[in-house]
């Protein structure tokens, strides 16, 4: 039974493309678990992010598979295998290693959401010679995502060198004035070459928005038209 606070968005997906993603932080044990039924009860899979490992433990007797991404500290629930492929493809790159688990967030939401994903770990502006290796096979790839932190300078570097839209993911890391993300954030905000820049540590968003793309321009590739769905207060 659903608790009193808890009200499923069950046809979010249906309506925007990307299905409700529960997030585990700041959600009261017994909130989270019944969230997470909620949605399972029905059949679909669902995505549990920023769900630490000590707190596995919330969902057990639950009657439905699981699989926990420890890195990108998402849990999928619910039946089936590998979501169908949708033949969108994204990109991510990461300035450096410490930014691979706001990557690997992104990955496995745009997995789950059906994109074919490839992905490059520390390729930074500290070392740019690094970059240069993956320029080939970024315009094979509709949407890129650039996960960096401290001044966040590959995103705009990027933006750059492609036409493939860029999406910059500004990353918590760095320290002292600016630390935490916030230079990151800002620099990816000033950036001369055009890109659009979610929050920082913002995986999900990044791969959400990086998605919506990517799936409808493999739609037009295949020559689908997008089916339209009317809004409405009573739902889809």
């Amino acid at each position: 039974m659903p608790s009193p606070v808890t009200r499923p968005d069950l046809d979010r997906a249906a309506r925007t493309g990307v299905p409700e993603v529960i997030l585990a932080e700041g959600k009261e044990d017994e909130h989270l678990r019944a969230a997470v039924e909620a949605f399972a009860s029905k059949g679909g899979r669902v995505l549990v992010s920023r769900l630490e490992a000590s707190r596995l433990g919330v969902l057990e007797g639950l009657p439905y598979p699981r699989t926990y991404h420890a890195l990108a500290r998402i849990l999928v629930v619910g039946e089936g295998g590998k979501p169908v492929a949708t033949g969108g493809r994204v990109g991510i790159l990461t300035g450096g290693t410490a930014d691979a688990r706001v990557a690997d967030e992104a990955r496995i939401v745009l997995e789950e959401l059906g994109c074919e994903v490839r992905i490059a770990y520390d390729v930074g502006v500290a070392g740019i010679h690094r970059l240069f290796g993956q320029l080939d096979w970024l315009p094979e790839m509709d949407v890129i995502i650039v996960a960096a932190g401290r001044e966040g300078a590959l995103a705009a570097v990027v933006s750059g060198l492609t036409d493939r839209p860029v999406i910059g993911l500004p990353v918590s890391m760095g320290y002292g004035m600016g630390g935490r993300g916030e230079a990151a954030l800002l620099g990816m905000l000033q950036s001369c070459s055009p890109l659009a820049v979610v929050n920082i540590d913002a995986g999900f968003v990044a791969a959400a928005h990086a998605a919506k793309i990517a799936n409808a321009i493999a739609l037009a590739r295949r020559g689908v038209d997008r089916q339209v769905h009317s809004i409405s207060p009573g739902g889809v």
